[in-house]
């Protein structure tokens, strides 16, 4: 799975998924830019890792907006002159248990503007890139891979505002592959499970909430970061141009047991 001579935009590339997404796209030969907003050292260790400023930049981008998204996908241009893939990472999990009858309309409207608006302003902008570019004989002119979740395609109680946006990212998968594929932007989507970061240490870590996690997970275990970032490389490679509007599910099996 070779992407040399590709462009590669990542949001929320600092840590988790993003980081491995980061690497292996590094790995497989691309130069990636991807964001940040807080951990500056630890993406601009990232980066370095990955090659430095000619092969790897790190960009800190607030992403609540769609007009952040826009500013994003114009930086990463500036830094390396084309853009060949996207993927829309980025995200928030607010951890606390919340029904809807006391969830606070700030903390809907937050959620859905990270999760959501952000990635218009991005899918927008770089659409709108990618149509500028004339692609290589016989490949893609673009692909482009937004991370849902298994909230999005069950519902997740007590979290409705981070399900509603992961299910809107499926919804906005399909509509885009309809319109896009045409004109030969790939668009697709990764839908993890459970899996071994920052934002889900606490509830894994919990002696009787992680053990109700595995209990629902067939394979027995969380994913690393690694299992789902191999996935999301794939579907940006030659091996999957004929893939376009799919929800690849990476999640252990979970939700065909949820």
């Amino acid at each position: 799975m070779v992407l040399e001579g590709k462009v590669a935009l990542v949001t929320g590339g600092s840590r988790g998924i993003g980081a491995e997404t980061v690497r292996m796209f590094s790995e497989a030969g691309a130069r990636v830019a991807f964001s940040y907003e807080k951990a500056r050292e630890r993406a601009a260790a990232l980066a370095s890792d990955c090659g430095g400023p000619h092969r790897c930049v790190a960009i800190q981008q607030e992403l609540s907006l769609p007009a952040h998204g826009r500013a994003l996908v114009s930086v990463a241009v500036a830094a390396f002159g084309r853009l060949d893939i996207l993927v829309a990472n980025h995200g928030i999990w607010p951890a606390e248990d919340v029904q809807i009858t006391e969830m606070a309309d700030q903390q809907w409207r937050r959620t859905l503007a990270v999760n959501l608006d952000a990635v218009f302003g991005l899918v927008q902008a770089a659409v709108a890139q990618m149509d500028r570019q004339t692609p290589a004989s016989g490949e893609a002119r673009g692909h482009i891979v937004l991370i849902s979740s298994t909230a999005g395609q069950r519902g997740e109680a007590c979290h409705a505002d981070y399900a509603v946006t992961k299910g809107a990212l499926i919804s906005l998968t399909k509509s885009l592959s309809s319109e896009l594929a045409p004109r030969g932007i790939m668009v697709n989507c990764v839908a993890p499970g459970w899996v071994a970061t920052d934002m889900s240490a606490a509830a894994v870590g919990d002696p009787e909430m992680g053990e109700k996690i595995r209990a629902g997970i067939p394979v027995g275990r969380v994913a690393t970061t690694r299992e789902i970032a191999g996935p999301v490389l794939f579907l940006c490679t030659p091996l999957a141009g004929f893939i376009s509007g799919e929800v690849l599910n990476v999640n252990g099996g979970s939700v065909l047991v949820g």
